[in-house]
């Protein structure tokens, strides 16, 4: 009887012969070549991921998911927002001046966030009331002779959209920010050039209700020496050439206007990352909804936005352009060593083949 022999070793189909097709189950060593393949796909897929989260980081508004707040998340900006960034220590003013002269002014003081008791006159904090007064605040600033001031604020409302398109409505349709009995209040800030800036002293305001966010931008002018004003001005007609009202010749009229327009665009820029419509400050027409003549943007915010604009896009454009040529080149050079060099390795012969193919490639590049 014919001894029973085991049956031969079990080799995978399409398997090599030789000494690897004949271990079930082993694998092939990784070379150094499938290794940097790999490395290269990793390190590829990671830039684009990062280069995606930089975009959200640093796009525009709209592709930013926290300028996506809208209406109620501005609502906060008041405490969210750093103080120098909400009233800047410096603002300048190209053109804001009398006559399209340069205007700059200087912070001199910032008033603890409050409430809005008496902050207003009697009549101005009743046509206020239907929106609430969730918080307020205020700082002054001067002009670079210190001969005026101004008292800048923001009244975060408590209003909802419906609110602030009625109160503008009805800022616009009865003229309101040109009556001298809706006037707001000065900070007289002790110790500073403002200390003597009251009531009294009042010379020009503006008053601009947004509806877009649930704020009410405003500003009073005033002069610094502490002198009586009896004729206060809106600063929409105070600044219309040929008034001669001490508002006018002085131009504070200008100051109260150019405050308040770059006040409100910084906190546009806080916001939602973007300006006022059309990009540029907005001259309220005398009416409290801004819609009034167009005035260019200061130099210094001209600067600054075209300063971090160009910042931005470069390093998205260097971020998305580095991101997709690495995927490109991570992702061509992967597929074609990998389907060119590793397969034409792999299928060889031989375990030599493959270091041998592996190295004559590496000396060729």
């Amino acid at each position: 009887m014919s001894p029973v022999l085991p049956p031969p070793p079990f080799a995978p189909p399409g398997g090599r012969g030789g000494a690897e097709g004949g271990r079930s189950g082993s694998h092939v060593p990784l070379t150094p070549r499938t290794v940097a393949v790999a490395v290269c796909l990793v390190l590829g897929i990671g830039l684009l991921g990062g280069a995606g989260a930089g975009a959200l980081l640093t796009g525009d508004a709209g592709e930013r998911p926290g300028a996506a707040q809208g209406f109620d998340g501005a609502r906060t900006a008041w405490r969210s927002v750093p103080v120098d960034t909400l009233f800047p220590r410096t603002l300048r003013g190209k053109g804001a001046g009398p006559g399209g002269a340069d205007r700059n002014w200087t912070r001199v003081a910032v008033a603890p966030d409050s409430g809005c008791a008496h902050a207003f006159d009697p009549l101005l904090a009743e046509t206020l009331s239907p929106v609430g007064c969730a918080r307020l605040v205020r700082a002054t600033y001067a002009d670079e002779t210190t001969s005026s001031v101004t008292t800048v604020g923001l009244l975060f409302t408590r209003g909802d959209e419906e609110a602030m398109r009625k109160l503008r409505k009805r800022f616009a349709s009865e003229n309101l920010t040109k009556r001298t009995d809706l006037m707001p209040r000065p900070y007289a800030a002790r110790g500073t050039v403002a200390a003597d800036f009251g009531d009294a002293q009042r010379a020009s305001w503006t008053i601009s209700v947004q509806q877009d966010v649930p704020v009410v931008v405003y500003s009073v002018s005033g002069f610094a020496d502490g002198r009586v004003v009896s004729d206060p001005q809106p600063a929409a007609d105070a600044v219309r050439k040929g008034e001669t009202t001490a508002a006018a010749q002085a131009g504070l009229g200008h100051d109260a206007q150019g405050i308040a327009d770059r006040i409100e665009q910084a906190l546009r820029r806080a916001t939602s990352g973007d300006e006022a419509p059309g990009n540029g400050l907005r001259r309220p027409g005398g009416d409290g909804t801004g819609g009034g003549e167009r005035r260019p943007d200061s130099a210094g915010d001209t600067a600054g936005d075209a300063a971090r604009d160009t910042a931005g896009d470069a390093a998205r454009d260097t971020a998305g352009d580095a991101a997709r040529g690495t995927a490109r080149d991570t992702a061509g050079g992967a597929a074609r060593d990998t389907a060119g060099g590793t397969a034409r390795d792999t299928v060889g012969n031989s375990a030599g083949n493959t270091v041998a193919g592996e190295r004559k490639q590496e000396a060729g590049r």
